[in-house]
């Protein structure tokens, strides 16, 4: 009886392995016998190749950290903020008492010696960095950054040490500096100030730009605005209110001009002209004490906002759904300290 012929399959991997095997050769099953080993080694390598990658770990996956922002005071008083990750950020400036900010720190579970790399300054008058050098004197591993102009206007204003410079590390409007894994650019600003900057802050996605202490919105502030996911906007004061309160003329002008200070309309017409749906954090800062109050400021705010096409959510609860379109307005405190926002 004629043996029935067994085929097999040649492995694509290997082509011409069966050239120099005679015809005759197959009626004994060698292809058979031949395919099959080859298999059998195909698999061992593809084995020993899987044995050289290392199983990952969920546990070891970090999730990606969110950027996180605190206010200590926001106000003639004394601004003071935290802009960061639960493990590493910077201050934004220092004119809020130091005690008060390392135990706000504390209240939200960061510790100003292991998250704080330094402080960051938008200008140097008083209620933006009284407190730099008592902070930095207390944790010497700790960094200063700030224009030259702005360190010179700082020593040349106010009676403090000139030991501070050994903290300073220069900046430089329009260029990026990295502190912590957060990208970092300074931003020209109006006020009367030495050198004002504003900040854009950047962390993955997310885009959080500081403009506090502006007369009016230049240009490049505009340009640093527009990108922004959550942004700390000036609103200093009523009109109304200014103009029928007990400040002189002088002061009141001053506070008008193009290196004074933003009221509630001004704020308004820029939130209308920036907004787009990325926008879903917007704080109104710097609030005058005499001058204002977070009633009018917000209301006007969210004329604007909604009038752009905003669906406008107010207060103060540290993070909330977002939906499309939606933008959370909060008027910073002038002397307590905000939730913890987490963007």
């Amino acid at each position: 009886m004629k043996r029935s012929r067994r085929t097999s399959r040649i492995p694509e991997s290997h082509p011409g392995l069966f050239d120099g095997l005679d015809s005759g050769a197959d009626d004994f099953g060698m292809r058979e016998i031949v395919a099959e080993t080859v298999e059998k080694l195909r698999a061992r390598e593809a084995a020993a190749s899987a044995d050289d990658i290392p199983a990952i770990d969920p546990r070891a996956v970090k999730r990606a950290e969110r950027l996180m922002f605190v206010s200590f005071g926001s106000g003639s008083s004394g601004n003071c903020a935290y802009v960061g990750t639960r493990t590493a950020g910077v201050l934004l400036d220092a004119g809020v008492d130091s005690q008060v900010v390392l135990d706000r720190l504390r209240d939200n579970g960061l510790d100003f010696a292991r998250c704080v790399r330094g402080i960051i300054l938008t200008h140097d008058h008083a209620d933006h960095v009284r407190y730099a050098y008592p902070l930095l004197r207390r944790y010497p591993d700790k960094r200063l950054w700030a224009t030259p102009k702005t360190l010179s206007g700082i020593l040349r204003r106010h009676n403090i040490s000139r030991r501070i410079k050994d903290y300073h590390q220069p900046i430089y409007k329009e260029f990026e500096f990295e502190v912590a894994g957060l990208a970092i650019t300074p931003f020209e600003t109006s006020h009367d100030g030495t050198d004002n900057v504003g900040f854009s802050i950047r962390l993955g996605t997310e885009t959080f730009v500081v403009a506090t202490d502006m007369g009016y919105a230049t240009e490049r502030a505009m340009h640093y605005m527009s990108a922004a996911t959550a942004l700390m906007l000036e609103s200093n004061y009523d009109a109304r209110m200014l103009a029928t309160g007990r400040y002189p003329q002088y002061l009141q002008a001053r506070i008008r001009g193009d290196r004074g200070h933003m009221d509630n309309t001004d704020t308004a017409r820029v939130l209308r002209q920036l907004w787009t749906p990325a926008l879903h954090h917007v704080l109104l800062c710097h609030l005058s004490h005499d001058n204002n109050t977070p009633e009018l400021a917000t209301a006007a705010s969210r004329e604007a906002l909604t009038a752009a096409g905003a669906t406008v959510v107010e207060g103060t609860q540290a993070s909330f759904a977002r939906r499309p379109s939606q933008v959370q307005l909060t008027a910073l405190p002038r002397f307590d300290q905000s939730p913890l926002f987490i963007f």
